[in-house]
């Protein structure tokens, strides 16, 4: 392991980094300099382009200087197509929302409803919550995520949640990922991926897809294994019966 100095990096930004748990010149290869350097942004700290150049550099291990013209047009065009990324709680967080989001995809097989819960989370206070209620409503639309944001938008008082992350038991279908997005939500944290009709990478990745104007950030595989398990049981009931 190759430890990030200053130089090259100034130690503003190596603290910064080492805050994201990103130490090594691996750790910046592994995470993509791309990456680094929105997260970088993300962070609070002002940072410009020579910021990311010096990223690139590391990874490849050269000098700024040594990078051609092809290695730049390369790496930018990269950076115009990254997806939306933002510093994500820590997993203890994460866990606990998370958990809150499956306790109604439990209520959600209780009803009849495929198992799906989600919770809107508001400077750390979860301000919403719901499960599927497409059965019991007669309406295809009401999935666990479209009932929680029309409640977190009631109770702030808008539709626009930028200052939300929501927490949701299974994967975001497109219908689903389009309504977080308009919502701009600032992250979605989700549980099990859903290989038939996820937006959020399994099928498609609607989040990352920049013709949308995409500012939400996205990361799966908080309590994965737990919200599989609740699906699960639901289906082998149904086929019971």
């Amino acid at each position: 392991m190759t430890a990030l100095t200053t130089p090259p990096l100034a130690p503003k930004v190596v603290a910064v980094l080492a805050g994201l748990q990103i130490y090594t010149v691996e750790d910046v290869q592994a995470a993509c300099p791309c990456r680094v350097f929105l997260l970088l942004k993300k962070s609070g700290l002002s940072v410009t382009l020579s910021v990311f150049w010096q990223l690139v550099a590391v990874s490849l291990r050269k000098n700024v200087s040594e990078l051609s013209d092809g290695e730049r047009a390369a790496w930018q065009q990269k950076l115009q197509e990254m997806p939306p990324v933002a510093v994500f709680p820590p997993l203890e967080e994460q866990q606990k929302f998370m958990q809150a989001a499956l306790v109604q995809a439990a209520l959600a097989a209780e009803a009849g409803e495929v198992p799906v819960g989600a919770v809107v989370v508001h400077r750390g206070n979860i301000v919403a919550q719901a499960y599927n209620r497409c059965v019991a409503d007669c309406n295809v639309s009401h999935h666990a995520e479209i009932l929680a944001l029309a409640q977190a938008g009631q109770v702030l008082g808008s539709y626009r949640l930028n200052e939300c992350d929501v927490y949701v038991s299974l994967e975001p279908c497109a219908m689903c990922a389009g309504a977080l997005m308009q919502a701009r939500v600032a992250r979605v944290i989700f549980a099990a991926s859903e290989p038939k009709t996820g937006a959020a990478g399994s099928v498609v990745n609607l989040f990352a897809n920049k013709a949308l104007n995409a500012h939400t950030a996205v990361s799966g595989g908080v309590l994965a294994d737990e919200a599989q398990a609740i699906l699960q049981q639901f289906f082998q009931n149904k086929r019971k019966k």
